[in-house]
């Protein structure tokens, strides 16, 4: 039987956009839509500002864009930078199933490389379902285990879409794409030990993701070689990281091409850890009615057991976020900033919002209670209960989180979360061509105008 990278390497390497069922295609040019917001509204805030320098520093130039830079870059160097400034704030989409972080680690590898290649739409859109389908289908068959042992799928497996992406593009053959796929697994990284401090490396780890992908498949298409068994071998991604040489991935690959995993990635309605956001929206639902933060006794949040590391524990730490993405992972704040403020939107993890008295002393006054939720696999549920100081208890339940499969935002719920962040850094006619031509991506002869991203500027700067 063939091995998993060579029969990922076949589907992908003959991929077209031909082929795309119409929901597919919709659903990929929407989560570009959807990631370059993200990376939009980052820059604008000048978050992740340090790994962009770090790019731009060499003076290199290139032909890839790269959001905000006065000029391109290198296609590698322009797939980092894009990846961590679309993930910085974490309001980029996750596919359930996989826990991971698709299009973040996808869209930025293939367009930089689409812009080397001189590619068109078509092709782009063509490589960029190919490396959703490798990530989610590599991840479904693991779930929750690599986060349960501390590795971020994101990285781990973001390298193989982004490999398949960018193969895609340069138009390598199967056995080549095969090769870079092996090449890959030696270039999977990613530990989430950022929680025990909120430092900012997972906000790195798309980035890595990109920027390997793009050189595994060079590397590749210049002769090196990897290992054909590197997901399923004897010292192959599963059993290297997890120790499991019997998870059902024939399973997720017997049906590539009639079964899409793109158009069940999840979208984000706010800028925080997923796993936090089905507690956000039940206190919305329990609290339709207001509520005066100040009269509430005490707050319960209800969650999946495997998730209280990512996001309740330890306790005290997320009682008191350290830093803009630890309050990110921060259930206790996020659930807080909402029942103080009334909103969790970009600038609740910006600046001085973190250290805001009222929602700090509001978090002290957050437990959890694990619960086991049914859907949790297929998606993110939580809930919340609310009691108030005179007796009154509200309560909420979210069994499919808000933006899943289950439970979806609209298409036009996703161009305007798109708008909005777009605003905060483009001009209007430049944030509206660039959705015009994201939506009808697959008539582009050519991606220039995809240099209006050059053109973002800080919010400062943009409203001065």
């Amino acid at each position: 039987m063939s091995t998993v990278a060579e029969r990922l390497a076949g589907f992908t390497s003959t991929l077209s956009a031909d082929a795309l069922p119409p929901e597919v295609a919709v659903a990929a040019k929407l989560h570009v839509l959807d990631t370059l917001g993200c990376g939009l509204a980052a820059f604008a805030v000048g978050v992740a500002s340090g790994a962009r320098d770090a790019m731009l520093e060499p003076g290199t130039t290139g032909p890839a864009t790269a959001i905000g830079a006065p000029h391109g870059l290198p296609s590698t160097d322009a797939a980092f930078y894009n990846a961590v400034t679309c993930h910085a704030l974490d309001f980029d989409d996750t596919h359930t199933g996989s826990i991971a972080h698709v299009s973040v680690a996808i869209v930025p590898a293939a367009l930089a490389a689409a812009e080397s290649e001189g590619a068109t739409g078509a092709e782009l859109l063509a490589a960029i379902v190919a490396g959703n389908e490798v990530v989610t289908r590599l991840g479904m068959a693991a779930g929750p285990l690599f986060h349960n042992v501390g590795f971020h799928p994101t990285a781990i497996l973001g390298v193989f879409g982004a490999t398949a992406a960018a193969a895609r593009i340069m138009g390598l053959d199967a056995a080549t794409t095969r090769q870079a796929l092996g090449i890959a697994g030696s270039l999977a990284a990613g530990i989430l030990e950022n929680l025990a401090d909120g430092s900012s490396t997972k906000r790195l780890h798309p980035g890595f993701a990109a920027r390997s992908g793009i050189l595994a498949a060079r590397l590749a298409a210049h002769g090196e070689t990897g290992p054909a068994t590197v997901i399923e071998g004897r010292f192959g991604i599963y059993n290297a990281y997890l120790r499991r040489g019997d998870l059902d991935i024939d399973g997720q690959l017997s049906d590539l091409g009639e079964r899409w995993e793109t158009p069940n990635i999840a979208y984000k309605p706010y800028p925080a850890c997923h796993f936090l956001h089905a507690a956000v929206d039940s206190a919305a639902e329990a609290t339709t009615a207001g509520v005066d933060a100040d009269e509430i006794e005490e707050i319960v949040a209800f969650a999946p057991a495997d998730v209280v590391p990512i996001v309740l524990e330890p306790l005290a730490d997320k009682h008191a976020p350290r830093s803009e993405y630890d309050a990110k992972f921060s259930l206790p704040y996020s659930v807080a900033s909402y029942l103080v403020h009334g909103k969790v939107d970009v600038m609740t993890y910006v600046g001085d919002a973190i250290r805001d008295p009222r929602v700090l002393e509001l978090t002290q006054r957050v437990r959890y209670e694990t619960k086991d939720f049914p859907t949790f696999g297929k998606a993110f549920p939580g809930g919340i209960r609310v009691t108030m100081r005179d007796g009154t208890v509200l309560e909420a339940e979210l069994p499919h989180q808000r933006g899943g499969e289950e439970n979806p935002l609209t298409d036009d719920e996703v161009r305007a979360k798109y708008a909005g962040n777009a605003a905060l850094a483009l001009g209007s006619a430049d944030a509206a061509a660039l959705e015009e031509a994201v939506l009808g991506i697959e008539h582009l002869a050519s991606l220039d105008v995809f240099g209006v991203l050059g053109r973002a500027a800080a919010l400062e700067a943009a409203t001065a």
